[in-house]
């Protein structure tokens, strides 16, 4: 095992001390841990553009109405480890005295850190995981899901696809958390529109080959070939996808959930065509292009991912929370985040559920060919709005306690 480093990165930010409005900040300092994967298969679209994203969060709230806090960031790599994420945050918790995590890409590792935080405390904002358990039967008072889920993302795609007739599913699934959640999602989401599924097959995390999966995916004969997995498996499953012919013809490849270093890394030429759906895409608005841009600065060029442009939106959210109520105790500061509007550059619609989950407007997307193309990262076509009253599972089926006593 790898011995994490320390708070490798240290971003503080302040104005001449702490203001005496703001003095019931505990060690007249609010930090926020960064808990990502910085060199995994995840890294593209959280790791160092996750940090970046929350460096920006904080030199925007320190213009406004974090002026005169003193704001720390640290970060950590939990290797997509469940126990490394649960060490590193009962360490921050413990010893650091972290008072808000973000980020927490992968779902084995957010659900340790949410079993954490509702023995500690603390505040949860999640990204980069997708499981659905962290707003159902895992749910926290200070935990925040706030960009996408494992419903959110089959809602548009596997949904769109079963209406258009392609009623047989065959699945490609990442074998923890995240893949069983995001394949019993898509698979009830066929079921729901007359469809069915065939079979299904599960991969490692981190899997570099994927033959033997894709001539299952093949052999089914099944129209559709879902892939419940993201970012580096789920570029090396298109690849291989396409080497084998699966997504040709009679057979349809969709991934279920894809980001924007995804679609980058395979090129629009491999890419070209694919649909599903995104939280967020930089060139949607003059708002959402701004923001890229500072964030491109920031992080070598690059344009940020749902992930990443989650992980400034809730840091945001946090720390203006964090002022208002004058303090930075997790249930004030929680209860805070659920009265005030979210109003940012990233979201569109949103608002924060008695369960925690953030909803807010989804879309769907498809990979422009090559010749459509005007330049670097400019590789999707909108193709409608799903609104934030629908994206999500609706409250009435969550089955999270704090539903229940509300």
């Amino acid at each position: 095992m790898t011995r994490l480093s320390r708070s490798a990165c240290v971003f503080a930010a302040a104005l001449s001390g702490l203001a005496s409005a703001h003095a019931q900040i505990s060690d007249n300092v609010v930090k926020i841990g960064v808990l990502t994967d910085m060199a995994g298969p995840y890294s593209g679209m959280g790791g160092a553009g996750s940090v970046a994203a929350t460096q920006l969060a904080v030199e925007d709230c320190l213009k406004g109405p974090c002026k005169g806090l003193k704001i720390e960031v640290v970060y950590a790599d939990h290797q997509n480890k469940a126990d490394i994420a649960s060490s590193k945050a009962r360490e921050w918790l413990d010893r650091d005295k972290v008072d808000a995590m973000a980020d927490l890409t992968n779902s084995a590792g957010a659900l340790a850190v949410q079993k954490l935080v509702k023995e500690k405390g603390g505040i949860a904002l999640y990204s980069g995981p997708a499981t659905t358990r962290l707003t159902n039967e895992e749910c926290s008072a200070t935990g925040f899901h706030w960009m996408f889920d494992t419903y959110a993302m089959a809602n548009g795609a596997a949904t769109t696809l079963t209406k258009s007739g392609k009623k047989n599913w065959y699945f490609v699934t990442v074998d923890y958390a995240f893949g069983h959640s995001l394949e019993k999602e898509g698979g009830d989401m066929v079921k729901a529109n007359g469809g069915t599924v065939v079979g299904s097959v599960r991969h490692p995390l981190g899997a570099s080959d994927f033959s033997s999966f894709m001539l299952q995916a093949q052999a089914s004969k099944a129209q559709v070939v879902g892939l419940a997995n993201g970012a580096a498996d789920t570029v090396n499953a298109i690849k291989s996808a396409r080497e084998f012919g699966v997504g040709t013809k009679d057979q349809t490849l969709s991934a279920l959930l894809m980001f924007l270093t995804d679609v980058h890394a395979l090129g629009l030429e491999t890419a070209q065509g694919l649909t599903f759906t995104d939280g967020f895409y930089w060139d949607l608005d003059p708002q959402t292009r701004a923001f890229s841009e500072r964030f491109a600065a920031k992080h070598k060029g690059a344009k940020p991912t749902m992930v990443q442009a989650g992980v400034y939106s809730s840091v945001l959210h946090y720390l203006k929370a964090v002022a208002a109520a004058k303090t930075d105790d997790a249930k004030v500061v929680a209860q805070k985040m659920r009265e005030l509007p979210i109003e940012d550059a990233v979201m569109r619609n949103a608002s924060i559920r008695p369960d925690g989950r953030v909803i807010h407007d989804m879309y769907l997307f498809q990979v422009k060919k090559p010749s459509e193309s005007k330049g670097a990262w400019d590789y999707y076509n909108l193709l409608g709005t799903v609104p934030a009253a629908t994206a999500f599972k609706p409250l009435d089926q969550s089955t999270c306690d704090l539903v229940a006593k509300k």
